[in-house]
C-alpha cells in the first residue's frame, strides 16, 4: 500500500491545516460569545460603570458642601430613607461610629480627604474603593440590628492598620425617635 505525499488531502499537512483552522474557528467563537456575554450584562444587567460621577474637592471638604463637619452622620431625608455621609482620611473615619435603621433604605456616601480608602462593612454587600475627588454612593438595608466593623481595606499608609469604625444598625422605631431630637445622628450623638 503507497503512503500518501504530505500534500494529498490525507496526508500530514492537510490534517494539521484542518485542525488549526478549527483551532481558530474555536478561538473565535469564544471571543464572539464573550461580547455577547459582556454587551447582553452591560446593557440589560447595567453593570457597566456609572455615567453619572461625582466628583468633590478634597482640599476644601472641611470647609464647605456636603462633607462639612456638621453636616457628617445619618440624616432621615424627606422620603423616610436615611443618608449616611463621612469622611475617610488617614488614619480614621469622621465619624468613628455611623448609626444607621433597621429594614429602611440606606445610602452611604463617602469620599477622602487624601489618599485611596478602601470601605468594607463587614457581613454586607458594603465593599467599595475610596478616592480622593469622588463621591462613592452604596445603597442597602439592614433587616437585623447589630454592630459591623468598618476597616479600612485598602493599605493608605503606615498606621492604616488602626484605621476602622463602626456601623450600628438599631431598630427602626429608635433610631427615628432619636432622629426627632437631632438633625445629624451618629453613636457618640446617642
Amino acid at each position: 500500500m503507497a503512503t500518501p505525499s504530505p500534500d494529498h488531502p490525507t496526508g500530514g499537512h492537510a490534517v494539521a491545516l484542518r485542525a488549526e483552522r478549527r483551532w481558530a474557528i474555536f478561538a473565535a467563537g469564544l471571543i464572539l460569545l464573550m461580547l455577547v456575554v459582556i454587551v447582553f450584562s452591560g446593557l440589560h444587567w447595567a453593570m457597566m460603570p456609572p455615567s453619572r460621577v461625582e466628583t468633590v474637592d478634597p482640599a476644601r471638604l472641611q470647609l464647605s458642601g456636603e462633607f462639612v463637619e456638621d453636616n457628617l452622620g445619618s440624616a432621615v431625608e424627606a422620603d423616610g430613607s436615611v443618608v449616611v455621609r463621612f469622611v475617610a482620611q488617614q488614619y480614621s473615619f469622621t465619624p468613628q461610629c455611623l448609626l444607621v435603621p433597621t429594614d429602611t433604605p440606606v445610602t452611604f456616601r463617602t469620599t477622602s480627604a487624601d489618599v485611596v480608602h478602601g470601605l468594607l462593612v463587614t457581613d454586607t454587600n458594603i465593599n467599595t474603593m475610596v478616592v480622593p475627588g469622588y463621591i462613592s454612593t452604596l445603597a442597602t438595608s439592614f433587616a437585623h440590628p447589630g454592630d459591623h466593623l468598618m476597616p479600612c481595606h485598602e493599605f493608605c499608609g503606615f498606621g492604616h492598620q488602626t484605621m476602622w469604625a463602626h456601623v450600628k444598625v438599631i431598630d427602626k422605631a429608635a433610631f427615628f425617635e432619636q432622629a426627632r431630637q437631632s438633625r445629624r445622628l451618629s453613636c457618640v450623638s446617642r
